[in-house]
């Protein structure tokens, strides 16, 4: 990424047209460029002249030509976004209108902002550090209302406070460890060794409560990931459509149809979940079809929910043969569901006997008779989804990681920490010692964007919308 003290330019808000717009600059030259441009409606004051965190009306110009009547917002250093002066430009949402307002300022002296590179001007001048700024994409990206909180608590610091405790703690010993080193001859102990492995256990503890909460961060990051399986021509693809109100997936009467995964989120009472149609289960000599059966149990093993679909129209031997199958394969932290599907085609004596049967054999298993066609006991079935997603909703207050960058700096922090302890329980000598506490506080530092690369940080911005 380009990094440099030129003042940048982009539009803001979402691409397309709307009500409004609003063009940003940041930078040194940012309220001289946009005086270049703007006329007030009052006076004839210059917004270099005009308080900070003001508003102010009137016209764009191009020379003598008027482009379109704005608002400027005025934020002068430090008291930014960026910690530079920024002028945010509110006009009229046509695209003409936007690329020639854009336009005029990059010939008045800006130059056009690299993707992220707002945020990165923000970070490199100390507003904020590299997790909230990776937070801010991930608040801005965010489908549901679990990942909105997890984000806003790490984008205020939440994340990065608790991390930054542990990093001083680490810091104050490491210090005197390495002042011991310069007294080596007396044979001075700055460190006490007790205290030090009480230290590494508490940090040790946090840092693998942190490791574990990724497992909920990326189901709220990405959606709870639900597989529809079962066998061909059971309605897996009609109850994916039922479910997306689309016609996303090819229902036909001819079996195996689908032969590859489809996946689709949608957001149900603010829980994001990725269903997945699958495959039909069954023994094939069709080479693409057994490709296609391979990727569903694929996505079984993944899924965290398992809706396994069955034909409330055949004999019962045969269905608790579909969840035997499926129930021996799948996890304790999976959650297999069971819906007797097409029950407005069979009898319904038959019906209360596969669920009652299911209920005996099962006692763990929810079972709910369905038509995915008909859409009977769909709010049900969405309603029961949307219960196992709250139970593994975060407190507010609660710190989880979300960010696969910070889950692997965390395990390496957690390796070199485990070192240090089994290196204090051993006698091992400060000088080595102090290498594995160095590199643990290196790799906490590489969240928090103290210890960082150039390569880090073009990773990390290059993802985020241009004018963030």
């Amino acid at each position: 990424m380009i990094v440099d003290d030129l003042t940048i330019t982009a539009i803001a808000t979402a691409p397309g047209m709307g009500a409004i717009a609003v063009i940003r600059l940041s930078g040194k030259d940012a309220i001289t460029i946009c005086d270049k441009v703007f006329k007030s409606t009052k006076g004839k004051k210059q917004l270099s002249e005009q308080k900070p965190n003001t508003i102010h009306h009137g016209t764009i110009l191009d020379e003598n030509r008027p482009v379109d009547e704005v608002l400027v917002s005025l934020f002068k250093a430090p008291r930014s976004y960026t910690g530079e002066d920024i002028v945010e430009i509110s006009c009229h949402g046509s695209q003409i209108v936007q690329q020639q307002i854009l336009e005029l300022l990059v010939r008045s002296g800006a130059r056009l902002a690299q993707p992220g590179e707002f945020t990165l001007r923000a970070f490199l001048n100390g507003k904020i550090d590299l997790s909230q700024a990776e937070a801010i994409a991930d608040l801005i990206s965010s489908s549901s209302e679990a990942a909105r909180r997890v984000a806003l608590q790490q984008m205020r610091g939440g994340f990065s406070n608790k991390l930054k405790e542990l990093r001083e703690q680490l810091l104050t010993f490491i210090a005197l460890i390495e002042l011991e080193l310069d007294f080596s001859e007396e044979d001075v102990e700055f460190a006490d060794r007790k205290q030090l492995v009480g230290l590494i256990n508490e940090i040790l503890s946090v840092i693998e409560k942190m490791i574990k909460s990724f497992q909920l961060g990326n189901v709220i990051k990405q959606g709870i990931p639900v597989t529809i399986a079962g066998k061909p021509n059971v309605g897996k693809s009609t109850l994916l459509n039922r479910l997306l109100n689309e016609e996303r997936a090819i229902v036909s009467e001819i079996a195996g149809t689908t032969r590859d995964t489809i996946e689709d989120t949608i957001n149900l009472g603010g829980i994001s979940f990725r269903f997945i149609d699958t495959a039909g289960l069954r023994h094939t000599s069709d080479t693409i079809e057994s490709i296609g059966v391979e990727r569903a149990y694929a996505k079984i093993s993944q899924a965290k929910v398992i809706l396994l679909i069955v034909d409330a129209q055949i004999g019962y031997e045969e269905i608790i043969q579909s969840v035997e199958e499926i129930n021996k394969n799948i996890t304790s932290d999976q959650t297999l569901i069971v819906l007797v599907n097409k029950e407005d085609k069979a009898d319904k004596e038959h019906i209360n006997k596969i669920l009652t049967k299911l209920k005996e054999s099962y006692p763990n298993i929810y079972s709910l008779p369905i038509s995915a066609k008909a859409g009977h006991n769909i709010d049900l079935l969405t309603n029961y989804l949307i219960n196992i997603g709250l139970h593994g909703q975060p407190e507010t207050d609660e710190v989880i990681v979300t960010n696969v960058r910070h889950y692997e700096s965390l395990i390496r922090t957690k390796e070199n920490l485990d070192e240090a302890l089994a290196g204090l329980n051993n006698n091992l000598s400060s000088d080595l010692l102090a290498i594995d506490i160095r590199q643990a506080i290196h790799y906490i530092g590489e969240i928090t964007g103290d210890i960082t690369t150039d390569d880090i940080l073009g990773h990390i911005f290059s993802k985020f919308c241009i004018g963030k």
